[in-house]
């Protein structure tokens, strides 16, 4: 099972969580920041249901497979900074 971490961090002129180097909107407060990580996490754990996906390969090649609706990441929140 995959893991997913939201990362609560100083950005721009406030704060912001990343995700695999990726950063959210900026928020003014670290208690704002956080509030959005904690839902992010939740929200990524919901399970969905099962859909049929499409993607295509660095080789240009197109794939077709089922995405589980229960497939879902463990998630958390590092609140470190």
């Amino acid at each position: 099972m995959a893991h997913v971490t939201y990362k609560v961090v100083r950005h721009e002129d406030g704060w912001a969580y990343t995700v695999n180097g990726v950063f959210s909107e900026s928020f003014p407060t670290h208690a704002q920041a956080l509030a959005a990580a904690r839902r992010a996490a939740g929200e990524q754990r919901v399970p969905g249901e099962s859909e049929s996906i499409e993607y295509e390969d660095e080789n240009g090649r197109w794939h077709t497979e089922l995405a589980p609706g229960r497939d879902r990441p463990e998630t958390d929140v590092d609140d470190s900074a």
